[in-house]
């Protein structure tokens, strides 16, 4: 029996007019699939944008990329945000953070139904995500209610604590990309019907994701007022016996 291990850099870019393609950030990650199924995903992110965001995620997930335990340490402006850690249970979802505007902070969430998806908000989990999605329909859209945030905030700069939300996915079709890290057979998804769901709706969301089985991360963009770009920059696949 082996494990296998993605690890990869994404680079955050900015396609507003007055900084078109200037470099706003970067993330690292690693992606563990164990022999048993279980997935774990460790990523370091970076947002330059004032006030600059970093987060530390470790998100433990099962084959589906539904939730098993995430721990989520946030800096904004260079200041200690918060840091938690949340588990997913069949009747519950729990949470025990702390974080610098409310103090030390439980929740607990009863669900009848387990729970498809946590987004931390690393980008390479976003093409995890797709993954809800039937394939099998062909292109098309289906929305998922019952899903989870660490935080509300488009660039996940607030709490952490468990935020309830629902939104839809399309899939286009597939597609073929270039980009840094090379080029790949992809599949084209975007996140629709956000409103009503979070604080703010969130601006148009294109995404291409590896044709396979990995799902792994490739590109995206965010029209609206963000304008952002993300790309793979490197990536490498490591296989480990166990």
């Amino acid at each position: 029996m082996v494990h296998r291990t993605i690890r990869g850099t994404i680079q955050y870019t900015s396609k507003q007019p007055e900084r078109m393609d200037k470099e706003r950030g970067r993330e690292y990650f690693t992606l563990t699939q164990q022999a048993d199924g279980t997935q774990v995903l460790q990523a370091h992110c970076e947002i330059d944008d004032t006030p600059n965001v970093i987060r530390d995620v470790v998100l433990a997930m099962n084959a589906d990329s539904s939730p098993i335990d995430c721990s989520v340490r946030l800096t904004v402006g260079d200041r200690y945000e918060g840091s938690g850690w949340m588990r997913f249970g069949k009747q519950a979802v729990e949470c025990e953070t702390h974080n610098q505007r409310d103090g030390r902070i439980s929740q607990k969430v009863e669900i009848d139904k387990p729970v498809k998806w946590l987004q931390a908000h690393p980008i390479v989990g976003d093409a995890l995500l797709m993954r809800l999605y039937d394939l099998k329909s062909g292109p098309g859209k289906t929305f998922f209610p019952n899903l989870f945030l660490t935080s509300p905030d488009h660039r996940g700069a607030t709490g952490p604590l468990l935020f309830k939300t629902g939104f839809g996915i399309r899939y286009v079709g597939e597609d073929v990309v270039t980009i840094k890290a090379g080029r790949f057979k992809a599949r084209h998804f975007q996140l629709v019907d956000t409103a009503g769901n979070l604080p703010e709706e969130h601006p148009p969301y294109n995404l291409w994701c590896t044709a396979d089985e990995d799902y792994m991360f490739l590109k995206a963009g965010v029209e609206g007022y963000m304008q952002t770009h993300y790309e793979l920059a490197d990536y490498q696949i490591i296989e480990g016996a166990l």
